[in-house]
C-alpha cells in the first residue's frame, strides 16, 4: 500500500515517517513547500504524480492565537485544503485520514465529549478544523476522521517543548489551571490509527489518552519527572489575556472507539513517561 503523509515537517508527520519507516508501506511524506493544501492544483498534481492508495493529512495551522488576525490563512489550510484533498481523493478513488481539534466544543459539557455532541467552536483555529470536518464529510465518505487533543512528540510546537525551555530560564512558573483535557502523544495517535485502518474503520472518532488533566497537572507531573526543581503555581486563564477564547473543559471520550477496536487507551502519564524516556537525551535539566 502506498501512503502519501501531508504536512511532513509537524510532530504528528514525524512520528508517522518514524513508526513506518522499514514496514511494508510504501511512504512518501510532502512538506508545504512540496504540496500545499491549500492550493488544488497542487494536491491535484501530486496525486497524480505519486498515485497513492492512502492520503493521511497531517497538516495544519495550529498557532491558535494568531489565527484570530490570520483567519484566511487558517481557513486555507484547515478548511480549504482540508476540501481539497477530500476532493482529489474522491475523485482518484483513495482513503483519507484526517485529524481534527477538541477544540471544535466550547467546553460548557459536564462531561467527557462525546462524537454525538454538537460543536460549538470559541475561536477561528477551532472554526477552522470544524468547517474542515464539514467540507471533508460533504466531499467524501472514503475518510477516517480523528479528533485529538493537547498533542505532544518528537518536536518544539507543543507544550511540554516550551514548559522545559521556560523551566530551564525561571524557577517560578505560573501555568494555568482552568483549561482542562487530554494530553495525547503522538505514537499513540500513529498506533491506533493504523490499527483503526487495519480493521476497516471509516468516519469520525475521538481519539485521545485516557484520564484528563489541567495545563498546570501536566507541567507539574512533566517536570517532577524530568528532576527540574522549578516551582509550578497555578493561575486562571486571566492571568494570562490571549487573542482566542480556549474552552475550560474540553476532554475528549475515546470510548466509542476503544470499543470498535477492543483496546485500552494508554494513560496520559503514561504517555508522557514513554515521551520522556524517548527524548531524555535533549531535554536540559
Amino acid at each position: 500500500m502506498k501512503i502519501l503523509i501531508a504536512g511532513a515537517n509537524g510532530q504528528l508527520a514525524r512520528a508517522f515517517q518514524k513508526s513506518l519507516q522499514g514496514s511494508h508501506y510504501r511512504v512518501t511524506a510532502l512538506d508545504k513547500t512540496q504540496m500545499d493544501i491549500g492550493e488544488m492544483s497542487n494536491v491535484s498534481e501530486a496525486l497524480s504524480i505519486y498515485k497513492p492508495d492512502m492520503v493521511i493529512n497531517c497538516a495544519a495551522y495550529n498557532f491558535v492565537d494568531k489565527a484570530e488576525e490570520d483567519e484566511k490563512i487558517a481557513f486555507s489550510v484547515n478548511a480549504a485544503g482540508v476540501r481539497n484533498l477530500a476532493s482529489e481523493c474522491r475523485k482518484n478513488g483513495v482513503f483519507l485520514v484526517h485529524y481534527s481539534t477538541d477544540y471544535v466544543f466550547d467546553g460548557t459539557k459536564e462531561g467527557l465529549y462525546t462524537e454525538d455532541d454538537t460543536p460549538n467552536p470559541l475561536n477561528n483555529y477551532a472554526r477552522s478544523k470544524l468547517t474542515g470536518e464539514q467540507y471533508l464529510e460533504e466531499e467524501t465518505d472514503n475518510f477516517l476522521l480523528f479528533r485529538v487533543s493537547w498533542v505532544f512528540g518528537e518536536g518544539t510546537q507543543n507544550f511540554l517543548h516550551k514548559i522545559n525551555e521556560w523551566a530551564m530560564n525561571k524557577k517560578i512558573l505560573k501555568i494555568v489551571c482552568d483549561q482542562v483535557s487530554i494530553p495525547t502523544y503522538t505514537q499513540d495517535i500513529v498506533n491506533v490509527t493504523m490499527f483503526a485502518i487495519g480493521k476497516g474503520l471509516k468516519g469520525l472518532y475521538h481519539l485521545a489518552n485516557s484520564g484528563y488533566a489541567s495545563r498546570y497537572e501536566v507541567a507539574r507531573y512533566y517536570l517532577e519527572k524530568i528532576g527540574h526543581d522549578t516551582l509550578v503555581m497555578p493561575v486562571t486563564s486571566e492571568y494570562f489575556p490571549s487573542p482566542a477564547r480556549r474552552p475550560y473543559f474540553s476532554a475528549l471520550s475515546s470510548q466509542k472507539l476503544s470499543e470498535e477496536l477492543n483496546i485500552d487507551m494508554p494513560h496520559w502519564k503514561t504517555g508522557i513517561d514513554r515521551y520522556i524516556e524517548e527524548t531524555m537525551t535533549g531535554i536540559q535539566l
